[in-house]
């Protein structure tokens, strides 16, 4: 079987490779398999990572069906899963609380339009240029930020004022706020995580986000516990995709979020060719990184449209569309589908979904997000450390655009030391 390394280069989209390969039943049936399984992931998930980022669980779902279904029609890779990423939540809750939601969903048709354009202009071979330890330490500080950013909602605490973005500042006023702590929220967030962890342990296949979601919901309706819910704070999920829309647009906002979108290009680029390369190892395959970042892009404009945030390659949902047998782009699609299906059918029920469930699951998300053991190990070489901490560091203290930029231009320092230090050993 060719792994793809000969047509890698193409501006094609893998649809169009494997339905001229002969598509059929068969091959419909493990697509169909693992549509429906990544579903049950991404349902839970996709609402989570919305609240989290300050806008309506409904705008995560129209995420994913929209921008999903194009990231895997569109996409350079076989087994690509598109979605709102946690890694996102600090970029998007920063831009919502800045310029608005319609200055959001202009920096993410922004950010959409820059991808594209590297696709098209084929840089996509660059961005896999960065440092390994630049990777590792800005995903790192994300993860430490978005555990920080779910602690109001896991305690269920009520703050004096609006929740601070900078993480220092932050963890003051919750602490300052513990007095206000619901035992309630708390018990159903804990046991949320307890039991994803539990079920990962004991019965790894069954859906253990979606279970402990349901399980938590079951018990703070039929106990009547006083936590809060999907329903009391954002109302009832709409039955479907909203009409397309353009935000409003001028050019003071344009040159206002073109920083945001610069920084969510960036992001967007790396975790979905992170994840494509992902897909690879575990398949054999060769995504195509141009056709990737084309397909993330309309994606992204796409998802703004429909009123949904930015979009990328998620690592977890494609590891889990490969684990489910899934074969061709069509997996990617179908999931969507499921997702939407889930809208039109069973959009009341998510009105039960108590807020403190939805952050233990992204408290898991952020404990698998971690690289923990490859943190440890990048550690013991100075010059590898040096640059993981700075990036880790500055992206806690500053943002995650400036940890990038700073880890890049360290490890560019220590590179071109190394290479005068070899020509004068010569």
């Amino acid at each position: 079987m060719p792994d793809g390394a000969a047509t890698s280069h193409l501006l094609r989209p893998k649809l169009a490779t494997t339905v001229g390969e002969g598509y059929g039943p068969r091959l419909f049936g493990k697509d169909a398999m693992a549509a429906l399984t990544v579903a049950i992931v991404a349902l839970p998930l996709s609402m989570a990572i919305a609240v989290a980022s300050g806008v309506s669980p409904a705008r995560g779902l129209y995420t994913s069906i929209v921008g999903g279904f194009l990231v895997s029609a569109l996409g350079g890779s076989r087994y690509q899963i598109g979605g709102p990423a946690g890694a996102f939540i600090v970029l998007v809750a920063a831009t919502l609380a800045r310029f608005g939601l319609d200055g959001l969903l202009l920096t993410v048709m922004l950010s959409g339009v820059m991808m594209t354009l590297l696709g098209v202009l084929k840089l996509g071979g660059l961005i896999r240029h960065i440092p390994h330890a630049v990777v590792i330490g800005f995903t790192c500080g994300i993860a430490v930020t978005i555990l920080a950013s779910q602690l109001k909602d896991l305690g269920g605490l009520r703050l004096a004022g609006p929740e601070p973005g900078q993480l220092i500042p932050k963890l003051a006023v919750l602490g300052a706020a513990l007095g206000s702590l619901n035992p309630a929220a708390l018990g159903l967030g804990a046991a949320s995580v307890g039991l994803i962890f539990g079920l990962r342990r004991v019965r790894p296949t069954w859906p253990g986000m979606l279970i402990a979601v349901t399980a938590a919901s079951v018990a703070a309706a039929l106990l009547h516990l006083p936590a809060e819910t999907i329903g009391s704070r954002f109302g009832e999920l709409p039955h479907g995709l909203p009409s397309p829309r353009l935000p409003a647009i001028s050019l003071p906002l344009l040159l206002q979020v073109l920083p945001a979108a610069l920084s969510f290009t960036l992001l967007g680029g790396v975790e979905s060719l992170l994840s494509a390369k992902v897909a690879d190892g575990m398949t054999g395959r060769r995504h195509r990184s141009n056709m990737e970042l084309i397909a993330q892009g309309v994606a992204n404009i796409a998802s703004a449209l429909f009123g949904g945030i930015c979009v990328t390659g998620t690592i977890a949902r494609t590891a889990t569309n490969v684990r489910a047998g899934a074969r061709t782009p069509v997996a990617g699609m179908l999931h969507s589908g499921f997702i939407l299906l889930f809208m039109l059918v069973a959009a009341p029920l998510a009105s039960f979904v108590p807020l403190a469930a939805l952050a233990g699951v992204l408290v898991v998300v952020c404990w698998n997000m971690a690289e923990k053991a490859e943190f440890a190990r990048l550690l013991r070489d100075w010059r590898t450390g040096a640059v993981l901490l700075a990036t880790f560091g500055l992206t806690l203290a500053k943002d995650l655009t400036f940890g990038i930029v700073a880890g890049c231009l360290l490890a560019a320092v220590f590179a071109v030391a190394r290479r005068r230090v070899a020509e004068e050993g010569d």
